[in-house]
């Protein structure tokens, strides 16, 4: 670990819930599966990476293409919510328990010295701000990303989506959550990266990285 590990050896902020830790178990073991296979271990400069944005802006292929370049650990929403629910229901009852639980799962990593990125919508700064909360309290730097596209680009991915063009997605998101989410979406109050999907991603793959090593080079909003 890193010489100020021991900082970061109380966890949650105070005691999570029973149903949080019930909710954690089988999630951390899908994750281990995960792990076992990309062998992302404990890093120099623990540091979470925060993605946001609407249905169809890129989170997911922006994660996979920053784990080619940083040891990541990999918290997808989506495919998390159907190991806890096969065929999810979206309610607002089940978003709780899973983000409860993610939450609890990011700061155990982030104390292990991981390099964690979740993959989520994280809309609205009510929504990101037990993130925030876990970034300070655990002691590492905080990179948060601002996914978008054209709106005919993201009508597109979502029509490949729903016509199954793409089985490795997790998502059940079409353009009518994408309407529905859309008017709830909140810029990011803190110092971000803006990524627009529909260009090139991999000058802001690299200032993503420049970040996490602590360059602070790269260009925020």
């Amino acid at each position: 670990m890193s010489s100020d590990s021991s900082s970061r050896s109380q966890p949650f902020g105070g005691i999570p819930s029973t149903l949080a830790l019930e909710t954690a178990v089988p999630l951390r073991n899908a994750l281990s599966r995960d792990f076992d296979q990309t062998q992302p271990g404990p890093s120099d400069q623990p540091c979470l990476i925060v993605l946001s944005g609407l249905p169809g802006t890129g989170k997911s292929h922006f994660a996979n293409e920053l784990r080619k370049r940083l040891p990541l650990l990999v918290l997808e929403s989506d495919r998390l919510r159907k190991v806890l629910a096969p065929n999810p229901r979206y309610t607002r009852g089940e978003s709780h328990r899973l983000f409860a639980a993610c939450h609890l799962l990011i700061e155990e990593y982030l104390i292990q010295d991981r390099l964690v990125l979740l993959d989520a919508t994280n809309l609205t700064e009510d929504f990101r701000q037990p993130l925030y909360d876990i970034a300070q309290r655990v002691s590492v730097p905080l990179v948060l990303v601002r996914l978008t596209a054209p709106q005919e680009v993201v009508r597109q991915r979502l029509s490949d989506r729903g016509a199954g063009m793409h089985p490795s997605d997790y998502s059940d998101a079409g353009w009518l959550i994408y309407s529905r989410m859309h008017p709830h979406e909140e810029v990011f109050a803190r110092s971000h990266l803006n990524v627009d999907s529909s260009s090139d991603i991999s000058q802001s793959l690299d200032e993503v990285v420049r970040l996490v090593k602590g360059d602070n080079r790269a260009t925020l909003a």
